[in-house]
């Protein structure tokens, strides 16, 4: 029988196979060479092109990426630039679709012939463009997008500006389990995913390991990516009657999928679901009260005393009036990591910048990041909780903000 996980690969993998022909017959129509303007001493400005969904499904959180990008370049400009030029963003829109993502940047590269470009969000849409930026041999920096399938080509221009891929993003979350109480441990688990190279392969991951602590999977249920009334599944769940419920979303779909599990009165013991708690509208979409004891993971915290993070924090409230998010300190770090290596090699050189981040590590507000020779980051992904209305870290125990641990979230 052919698994959810195995349909999802084979539909992203049609998919990519039909974006990537249409980028081929526009990039024929553009140029072959590798990267903009060389002339450090031009005056003109450094122009970084990228397009984000800022319609769609996942609009409310590129809206902050979007954000955290425009911060960071605001900042750059006024500590004189790169290489002493200021520098200008060119913003499109793609709709949260693969195939206007690849337009997008084939035409960025190909025909505006920007000087740079930074990376797009989701590893739905990064997997159909980050071919389109190897194709060129333009350095690709991508703020989201973890999943293995985006590195398996082993790509030379690729890096992520999280802490961690996909690979490790669940390892906190497993590792609370682990030293979990016997009496509070989850004995049965239901996954419900979002069709996503990240969700997905995150869900494959857990399955084999709270398989090896002995939490068993009662239920998986996969739904696609415009899917926006969770009834049918939440009842299915809620059937199952799973201690844990690990949902796999993206955005505006976990907050609807809470909701469906207020509606219907059910209540796991324990809830783990990605993405979603850290967007901002999240506590206001399901209930303050109801976010208690929800865990989800972090590649970036407010409270984490790495260089720049606190001005980081203090700029961005100043100038947008409110608290940054995930999205937009996962934007302004894939900024710093393009300014830095530029500033190394000293001109918009694209191969020798991918050579540089692939030999050094870029001190961020993530921490430091240094990459695999596929572009895939080595670092460490947080684990945090809701509590007391505010997302806490409680993994590792190194990096938590507090010693508290709720093993069992509060009904609904």
């Amino acid at each position: 029988m052919t698994s959810p996980g195995q349909l999802s690969r084979r539909r992203r993998l049609v998919a990519l196979g039909a974006a990537l022909a249409l980028g081929a017959s526009v990039a024929a129509c553009g140029s072959e060479e590798s990267g903009g303007s060389d002339a450090a001493s031009s005056t003109e400005p450094i122009t970084i092109g990228m397009s984000l969904p800022l319609t769609g499904p996942v609009a409310d959180r590129a809206k902050p990426g979007l954000e955290g990008y425009e911060y960071w370049a605001e900042e750059l400009n006024r500590n004189g630039g790169m290489l002493g030029r200021q520098v200008e963003l060119k913003v499109v829109d793609d709709g949260f679709d693969q195939r206007t993502a690849i337009s997008d940047y084939t035409k960025l590269i190909g025909q505006d012939k920007v000087d740079l470009i930074l990376g797009t969000f989701s590893s739905d849409l990064n997997l159909a463009v980050a071919p389109i930026a190897e194709r060129y041999k333009y350095v690709y920096v991508e703020p989201s997008g973890g999943a293995d399938e985006i590195f398996e080509r082993d790509p030379k221009y690729l890096f992520f500006a999280q802490p961690a891929t996909t690979q490790k993003l669940p390892k906190q979350f497993v590792e609370l389990l682990r030293r979990t109480p016997d009496a509070q441990r989850p004995e049965t688990v239901a996954f419900v995913t979002v069709d996503d190279p990240n969700t997905t392969q995150l869900e494959e991951i857990l399955t084999r390991d709270l398989e090896a602590l002995g939490i068993r999977t009662v239920l998986s249920s996969t739904y696609a990516q415009d899917a926006t009334n969770f009834d049918a599944i939440v009842n299915k769940v809620k059937g199952a009657n799973p201690d844990l419920v690990v949902s796999g979303a993206v955005a505006q779909d976990g907050i609807n999928i809470v909701r469906s599990m207020q509606k219907l009165s059910f209540s796991p013991q324990m809830l783990y679901q990605v993405n979603s708690p850290t967007d901002p509208a999240y506590a206001d979409g399901i209930g303050e009260d109801a976010t208690e004891g929800i865990l989800t993971y972090l590649g970036w915290s407010a409270e984490a005393d790495y260089p720049g993070n606190s001005e980081f924090v203090e700029g961005y409230r100043t100038k947008f009036g409110s608290e940054p998010s995930e999205d937009a300190a996962n934007s302004y770090t894939a900024g710093q990591v393009l300014a830095k290596a530029v500033e190394e090699v000293g001109k918009l050189d694209q191969p020798r910048i991918a050579e540089w981040l692939h030999a050094n590590s870029v001190d961020t507000i993530v921490g430091p990041l240094s990459w695999d020779a596929s572009g895939r980051s080595q670092g460490e992904m947080l684990l945090a909780q809701f509590q007391g209305g505010k997302l806490r870290v409680v993994g590792p125990p190194s990096a938590a903000t507090t010693e508290k641990v709720i093993y069992e979230k509060p009904s609904w």
